[in-house]
Order: C-alpha cells, then sequence, then structure tokens
C-alpha cells in the first residue's frame, strides 16, 4: 500500500481500526500519494484523508457503478490491459439480457437464476470466441457499457446522497490511476461486505481495477482489511462453512454428481486455468487427512466426508437451531449473543440446544445466555451449558497468517494461567477421546472417525511440528517433505493438509513461517521475512504487472519481467505462475491464472445474483430504488418469519449502521474485561447528528432509545457532526451509527447494537446485513 499513488477507501475506517496497516497509507501519502475516504460518517480515516465523500449505507454499488461509468465515458480506462488481460472481448451468446433490475433466466418461484443464460461464445475446442478491438456489441465490454451508462452522476447521488462536487472529486482522482505508471488501491472491511449485496460490492471494486489496469502492480490490489489477527488464516484452512481447506468447495448431497470423487472432481475442476490441478489438490487432502485409510479402491476416503445439503452459514444455523433442528453446539472464541444478527433472536435459539460448549478467555453473554443477568429464566432452560477457559493468544504457540497472506510463527510468550488450555489442545484431547469412544464401533456412521489418521502425539498437547509438516505436504513414496504445491499428485503418493500453504515447509526441512531475515530484496517485499501463500509471493497475479510482451508496463511500478537471456522471468517477486513461461507460449500472457480462461473476469456468469453488480436497495429501505421496480436483491437469502421480522420506512424512518471503536474489540468479550480500555469507552453510545438531534429534542449525553422491527436499546446520545442528513431524491434521510460491542457482561456494560440488526443474508455468501437498517429514535 506503501506504493500506491490513491487510496480509496470504502467499507473501512483503518486509521481506526486497522492502525498498522494505516501507517503504509501514511507513508504513501508522504510520497504523494492520495487517500479517499467514503463513509456515511466523518471517521478518523476520514480526517486524515485528502477526499472524503459521504454516501447513505447500502448505496455503494450505486456509487461505484457511477465511477465505472466515469471512467469508461471520459476514456480514462488502461485499454489495453483490458484487451489483453479481462474478458472485456469476450463475445457474450445470444439471449443474454437485461431488464429492469433482472438478468435473463430468472425464476421468481425459486428466486433463482438460470446461469446458463449468461454463457459465452466459445469454439469448438472450447477456447472463447474474441473481438479485442472491443467493438461488438455483444462484447462483455459493449454489454458492460450499456448497463452502467444508466450510472450517470446525477442520478448516482440522487441515492447516494453523495455533494455532486465531492463525488466528482473521487471519480477524477481514483479513475487518474488508469494512466500507466500510476497505481490506486482500494480498502474495504465489513462496511463492504455485510449486505443482501456484498459479493457484488466487491465485485464493482474488482471491476474498476481492472478497467484502470490496477491488479497485480505495486500499489494496487483489491484490500480486504482482516479485523482479526488470524482471520485470512482462518479461511484459508477451511472455518468457511461451504469450503475445504485451501478454498476447495465442499461437496453437497443436493448436487447428484457429488456422490463419487470422479463424478465431484469431473464436475467442479475446469479444464483450464490452475484450478484444473483440482484433483491433485482434493486426493492430496484427503490423503493427508485420511492416510493409510485413504485408498484408490474407497476413492481416498471421499464418502468419509459430510455431504451437507441445506446452507449452513451463520445465519442458517441459528435459523436451524431455533427450530429445535440442532442437539448441541461448540463455540470456540464466538460470541453470538452480542455479535450475531437479531442476536435478541439468537439467544432464544440457544435455549433450543441440549447441549452448548463455550471455549473462550471469559465466561461471555453467549456462555451465560441462561442466567438471570441476561434477562433470562434459568428455570426454563434446559441447555445444559459447559465453560471450557481457553488460553490467549499470547499463552500458545503457532502461525498466523495477516491480511497480506504472510504466514508467521509466533512463539509462547507466557504459561495460560489456571486451567486454560489453547483451542489445538482441546481440539486434539477431543480427536483423541472420540477415537477411542469409537474405535470397536462397527456402525458406518462412525467410520469417518475411526479412519481419521490423527498422528500429533498421543500426550494432551500435540506436536505443533508434525501439524505443520502435515500442512506443507509429504511425497508419501519417499517420506520427505515437498517442494510446493507443484509436486502435488491425484494418484494417492502424496498429501497436503493445505495445498496453497505447500512449500512453506519444503523439503530442507525449514519452517519458513519462523524467517526474520529483514533484508530488502527489492521493493520493499522483504521475501525472507516469514511466508506469504502461494508459493511466497508477495503481489498475486504479478504477470499483470508486465505488458503482454514480458516488460513492466512502467520501471516505476516494476515487480517481474522476462528475461530473453536466461529464458526466464525476474525480478523483485517471486512470478505467479511457472517462471519459465515464455511470453509468446499459449499460456505465456494469462496473468489470472486460477480463472479458466487466464483473465480477469469484468462479465462473472457463476454469480447467484448476476453476471454484472446491480444497484438494489437493502433489506429495509427508506426510499424507492430508482434504477429498475426490483427493491431488492431478488436472490437474498431469506429467512421467514419470526426469525427475521421487517421494519417499514412510516415506523423506522431512518438508517442506521454499526461499526467499531479503537478501544473495543469484535463483541468485547476481551476489552470489557480490560480495566483501562473499559475506563477508555465505557458506555453503549448512539451518533447521530445535530440536525436530529435537534428534530427529536435531544441533547448530547441523553439517554435515548433505538428501536427497530427486531427489539430496543437503550444508548446514550453522541450528538456529533460526524454524520449530517442525507439528501436522496429530493428528501431528506437521516443516518445513526452505533459501536457493536457492549453487552452485559465485563467492566463495560451496555445495550447490544445487534439486537435491532435483521436476520437475512447476501445471495452468495450469505453474510448477514449489519450494515443498512432501519430504526427509530426517541428520547428514554
Amino acid at each position: 500500500m506503501q506504493h500506491t499513488d490513491c487510496a480509496l477507501i470504502m467499507g473501512a475506517n483503518p486509521a481506526e481500526n486497522h492502525p498498522i496497516s494505516f501507517r503504509w497509507l501514511t507513508k504513501a501519502k508522504e510520497n504523494g500519494g492520495k487517500i479517499v475516504s467514503v463513509d456515511p460518517r466523518f471517521t478518523r480515516t476520514s480526517a486524515q484523508a485528502d477526499i472524503y465523500a459521504p454516501l447513505r449505507s447500502g448505496t455503494d454499488i450505486a456509487f461505484l457503478g457511477g465511477m465505472i461509468n466515469y471512467a469508461l465515458q471520459n476514456n480514462l480506462i488502461h485499454k489495453e490491459y483490458v484487451a489483453k488481460y479481462t474478458n472485456a472481448s469476450f463475445i457474450v451468446k445470444e439471449g443474454y439480457d437485461f431488464k429492469d433490475g433482472l438478468f435473463t433466466g430468472y425464476d421468481e418461484t425459486k428466486r433463482a437464476y438460470d446461469k446458463t443464460k449468461w454463457a459465452l461464445e466459445a469454439t469448438e475446442d472450447g477456447k472463447p470466441v474474441k473481438d479485442e478491438t472491443l467493438e461488438n456489441p455483444r462484447t462483455v465490454f459493449q454489454l458492460m457499457k450499456k448497463h452502467y451508462s444508466r450510472y450517470d452522476v446525477d442520478k448516482v447521488i440522487s441515492v447516494t446522497g453523495t455533494p455532486k462536487e465531492d463525488y466528482l472529486k473521487v471519480c477524477e482522482a481514483f479513475c487518474s490511476t488508469g494512466k500507466t505508471g500510476k497505481s490506486g488501491t482500494i480498502l474495504y472491511a465489513m462496511g463492504t461486505t455485510q449486505h443482501t449485496v456484498g459479493t457484488q460490492n466487491v465485485r464493482c471494486y474488482a471491476i474498476l481495477q481492472l478497467l484502470l489496469g490496477n491488479i497485480g502492480i505495486p500499489g494496487g490490489g483489491i484490500n480486504a482489511m482482516r479485523g482479526e489477527s488470524n482471520v485470512q488464516g482462518s479461511t484459508d484452512f477451511g472455518l468457511l462453512y461451504d469450503n475445504l481447506t485451501g478454498y476447495l468447495g465442499a461437496p453437497k448431497a443436493t448436487v447428484p454428481e457429488h456422490a463419487t470423487l470422479k463424478g465431484f472432481l469431473d464436475k467442479e475442476t475446469p479444464k483450464t486455468g490452475y484450478w484444473s490441478n483440482k484433483p491433485k489438490f482434493v486426493v492430496s487432502l484427503l490423503k493427508a487427512w485420511y492416510g493409510e485409510n485413504a485408498t484408490k479402491d474407497n476413492e481416498f476416503g471421499y464418502q468419509f466426508l459430510p455431504k451437507g445439503n441445506k446452507n449452513y452459514s451463520h445465519i442458517n444455523l441459528f435459523n436451524a437451531m431455533y427450530q429445535g433442528h440442532l442437539d448441541g453446539a461448540f463455540l470456540f472464541g464466538t460470541n453470538p449473543v452480542v455479535g450475531g444478527p437479531n442476536s435478541g433472536k439468537e439467544k432464544e435459539a440457544l435455549s433450543k440446544l441440549k447441549w452448548l460448549v463455550a471455549i473462550d478467555l471469559w465466561e461471555t453473554e453467549t456462555s451465560s445466555f441462561w442466567q438471570k443477568e441476561a434477562g433470562s429464566n434459568p428455570a426454563n432452560i434446559n441447555t445444559e451449558v459447559f465453560l471450557l477457559p481457553a488460553s490467549a493468544s499470547y499463552e500458545k504457540e503457532g502461525s498466523v497468517s495477516n491480511s497480506s497472506r504472510w504466514m508467521q510463527y509466533r512463539w509462547k510468550a507466557i504459561d495460560s494461567r489456571g486451567e486454560a488450555r489453547p483451542d489445538l489442545d482441546v481440539i486434539h484431547e477431543l480427536a483423541l477421546r472420540m477415537k477411542k469412544l469409537y474405535a470397536d464401533s462397527t456402525k458406518s456412521a462412525d467410520k469417518p472417525i475411526q479412519a481419521l489418521d490423527w498422528s500429533y502425539g498421543t500426550g494432551e498437547t500435540p506436536d505443533i511440528d508434525l501439524i505443520a509438516k502435515e500442512i506443507n505436504g509429504y511425497d508419501l513414496k519417499t517420506g520427505k517433505l515437498l517442494a510446493g504445491f507443484g509436486s502435488l499428485l491425484d494418484d494417492g503418493t502424496t498429501s497436503s493438509g493445505n495445498w496453497i500453504y505447500s512449500g512453506f515447509y519444503p523439503a530442507e526441512g525449514k519452517n519458513l513461517s519462523k524467517r526474520r531475515d529483514n533484508k530488502d530484496t527489492g521493493n520493499a517485499n522483504y521475501l525472507n521475512w516469514s511466508y506469504a501463500w502461494p508459493m511466497n509471493r508477495r503481489i498475486l497475479y504479478n504477470r499483470a504487472s508486465a505488458d503482454p510482451s514480458g516488460q513492466p508496463w512502467s520501471k516505476e511500478k516494476a515487480v517481474i519481467w522476462w528475461d530473453a537471456i536466461q529464458k526466464k522471468w525476474v525480478g523483485n517477486d517471486v512470478p505467479d505462475f511457472k517462471a519459465v513461461t515464455a511470453p509468446t507460449e499459449p499460456d505465456g500472457t494469462g496473468p489470472f491464472i486460477m480463472n479458466k480462461d487466464g483473465v480477469g473476469l469484468l462479465f462473472a456468469p457463476t454469480l447467484n445474483d448476476g453476471p454484472f453488480p446491480e444497484h438494489y436497495e437493502p433489506f429495509e429501505s427508506p426510499v424507492p430504488n430508482v434504477f429498475s421496480s426490483q427493491q431488492m436483491n431478488p436472490t437474498t437469502v431469506i429467512i421467514q418469519g419470526d426469525f427475521n421480522k421487517k421494519g417499514e420506512k412510516k415506523d423506522f424512518p431512518i438508517v442506521a449502521t454499526n461499526y467499531r471503536v479503537s478501544e473495543h474489540w469484535q463483541s468485547g468479550s476481551m476489552t470489557r474485561n480490560q480495566e483501562w480500555l473499559s475506563e477508555l469507552a465505557g458506555h453503549m453510545f448512539v451518533e447521530m447528528s445535530e440536525e436530529l438531534a435537534q428534530e427529536k429534542g435531544i441533547k448530547n449525553k441523553d439517554m435515548v432509545i433505538v428501536s427497530s422491527a427486531r427489539g430496543e436499546i437503550k444508548a446514550y446520545a453522541m450528538v456529533t457532526k460526524r454524520f449530517k442528513p442525507f439528501t436522496i431524491q429530493g428528501k431528506k434521510v437521516h443516518q445513526i451509527g452505533m459501536p457493536w460491542h457492549f453487552g452485559f457482561k465485563g467492566f463495560a456494560t451496555g445495550d447490544t447494537a445487534n439486537r435491532l440488526t435483521p436476520h437475512i443474508g447476501d445471495a452468495n455468501t450469505t453474510i448477514p446485513e449489519y450494515k443498512a437498517f432501519l430504526c427509530n429514535v426517541r428520547r428514554a
């Protein structure tokens, strides 16, 4: 980020919530770079920005769609990059269309699209039909241009509420990075993703960055600001409900082809692109998990994997719990009674369990949901709750991966207090005890536990080094560690617990996550400090930093380049492809190797809600959608009934969002148990504009009641200039904000903001819509 010429920050407040990463932006600013902050509230990031533009929560696609249109209409795009490195030149088949907010192929009864209607033209051998002049009206480029021509400036600001002069400043500043020798980066966090259109919000960033040629170069990219020290690592290792480790999609009972390993691999493996190696990754993963019990004759243990038949995301899991479909739950370091959407209902859902195991540093609101303190009647709750004390991060060792994908080892600083133990020890002992309990079972349902290869030692504490080596993977014929994922095979002779990390503990037996060589290896990449997946490269898709002939687009932004004498790619980073692939070879000009055609997707025909992002209003909105008659994303995951009540504008006219403060962390489980931090930020508050406070007769520090269709909370009023009323479609619309860190445990207590938020999810990820809902405010 320090190399950027312009940083666009939307849906994030890094100066306050990611201060170490923001240090690199201040360095960019010292070198002449610009910082742009787009946020409903004038944040501490906004105070450090060169340009600030407000927008109403839930209108990101309108804002970004207008920027895409601005770049196209003013010819500010990097045209050769777009023509060669994206699917802009691909021809879309006849039959695709977009009318009144709906793409072709929508089934209203299923609330889903037939995505085959968005197919691309292909030759007999499966290659895409192209027009690199980009003039054919059926090219992705022309269809995209037509789609976003509707997003003119005046219409956009009528939706977002952004002052016109501020909006144009943002467009001008960021779109100027499309010039050769310039780069722009985009930073986002939960303010972008926690919407019914969260995936498409991020897709807008991708489209804009591809048009400007900002992917693969220093100071470019799309940077997700992780809110925990190891969010990146946890998703890498299969924390997402629909993924196995390494972002390998989990098999589903609802897909007939997934009944067998061959059927699963045939359906899920593209013919081209690096994902064509998926069988090697999957089989090697199965060998790591099931060892000698994974053989060719039993599909390498594929049938031991659970095949889910439903969406098991957070909101669906809690809905199932609420309906009484779950017996028990393990909650490791999570506190949904504060952090979950519509958290009052999530608290009720916990009472439907037979048992709950909470593993945490302190007794949280979730582990004590049954107490009178929580507003519950213990006599009416039959859930048996076990609290296992967990070690804090400084009391355990192991690796963490940061937002830059750097896997870094942390040694234990101090011993755990009392009976607290690391999560890994808990899981290890649980696995050993389960294997012992089921050892003699003859039930077929118990075979996955019996087959599990758990070879990390027999004591209460596992050998972390053995775990690290398993992640890296072995050549099972020789017993030696693999040099990298390029050595993985699909015949059962290799293993790897996570293909993207194969190579961090290479054949010579060095755990590269423990490296601490702070010598600059060029471009401030520090390739010998820690390990960045995959294969230690720092910039993904860095082939795009060079032109089709293999030479850098500019010397100032050079990363790697083709050396004709050495016949390989050289430079300041590890090439994101085979280093000996010449630019003249068939795959030599495809930077985006994880996509089947090697190009970035301006048109993405695999998403549930359309190949182009389209603006829809949030689940609860104060205004009609001006872009179409489709008010809300037509494929949004909706839970009906009592679990997800909807508020209307007449009762709840004010837009609300939640956010974080520097002094508290996530649901506050840790920070509200720290005296000093609790003293710094000791009270739940609601931030509102001076204009709204005047209308409501509210003074600063007054106790107020905030209500939504799901419930109401009390909080202190923080009357501030940081919020201003929006003018939306000619009418005044107010917005408020509140931190989501408070609950009834710890030193600093207060009502929970998420009692107000809806239980509704994005069409692709099912992430809840915390960041845009309707409420009302009155004096207590």
